[in-house]
């Protein structure tokens, strides 16, 4: 799996590099079928730099974030935040699909409790 961490109009300094590489790597804990992820950092407004996050997992799955704040790492730490819910709600929509028709079925129907009244008339 592949991590590829870019700038345009600057360049990030290898420990900011590094920081970035660590926050997305995080995303690895929820989903195993990542095949790779590009992180693109753009600098042109110094005040408030550009994050776009494009995952690619297996079976044409891409998951993509932007955010544009006043720090670096928040809009970083916002689009692995955005990245992982997509991909919380794909799992969800995966696992629901997948699930024993007899099971959904039985979800379907209305829980009713048979209760045994006994009514004695006087």
């Amino acid at each position: 799996m592949q991590i590829q961490v870019t700038a345009r109009h600057g360049h990030l300094s290898d420990e900011t590099h590094d920081r970035v590489k660590s926050k997305v790597e995080k995303l690895l804990r929820h989903f195993d079928r990542i095949m790779s992820m590009e992180v693109v950092v753009d600098l042109q407004d110094a005040n408030k730099p550009k994050v776009d996050l494009l995952v690619s997992a297996e079976h044409k799955h891409d998951f993509v974030a932007h955010e544009q704040t006043h720090n670096l790492m928040t809009s970083v730490e916002a689009c692995v935040h955005k990245v992982d819910q997509q991909i919380r709600k794909y799992k969800e929509r995966v696992i629901e699909n997948h699930r024993d028709p007899e099971v959904k079925r039985q979800a379907a129907e209305p829980v009713v409790d048979e209760v045994d009244v006994d009514v004695d008339d006087e």
